[in-house]
């Protein structure tokens, strides 16, 4: 159960933004999650906001007080130490609501799906077209996080939903961006 958690605030540089120090701190922690198998651990983005469009300046990460702790006694946080000011950690407050905080994947490669519709279906390439218009692209609004895949090399967005508020947590397994579809974290 998620019943501490600690804060960490990026603090830019003239040389390096707030989003791409922040996109390098939230990379570096789902690497120690992945790699370490951790899925006790969920995040959250206290300054997240749809309009206007920002995940913020600020990481909370949420669990146990005991593998906050661990969490922290480790060096995960790599070139971006300097750059990031960390609170200690501290017990949720009393009566805090909940929610799902999940990762949304949005279909914006029209090309791509067009090439993937003619190799399925044989179609060639106006047919795919004519099928999949430019307009079938998806317009994201979410905010996100700029990432760089370990596997791939490739940079892509991990757009973040936040769900409805809840009264009462509920437990589960997060992955390893510590995002899930159906456990939640505290939100206040």
């Amino acid at each position: 159960m998620t019943s501490h958690y600690v804060d960490l605030a990026v603090v830019p540089d003239v040389e390096t933004s707030s989003a791409a120090l922040f996109g390098a701190l939230y990379d570096r922690l789902h690497r120690y999650l992945a790699r370490h198998h951790i899925e006790r651990i969920g995040v959250s983005f206290p300054q997240y906001s749809v309009s206007p469009r920002t995940i913020g300046t600020i990481l909370r990460v949420h669990g146990s007080a005991a593998d906050l702790d661990q969490l922290m006694a480790v060096d995960w946080q790599g070139g971006v130490r300097d750059h990031i000011r960390c609170a200690a950690i501290a017990a949720v407050p009393d009566l805090t609501l909940h929610r799902c905080i999940r990762r949304r994947q949005f279909k914006t490669g029209v090309e791509r799906l067009r090439r993937r519709r003619m190799k399925r279906r044989g179609e060639t390439a106006e047919q795919a077209a004519v099928a999949l218009p430019d307009s079938a692209a998806e317009k994201p609004n979410l905010p996100y996080v700029h990432l760089r895949s370990s596997s791939t090399g490739q940079s892509f967005c991990l757009f973040i939903a936040i769900g409805p508020l809840q009264p009462a947590p509920v437990g589960g397994p997060f992955n390893t961006y510590g995002l899930s579809d159906t456990s939640t974290i505290p939100w206040f």
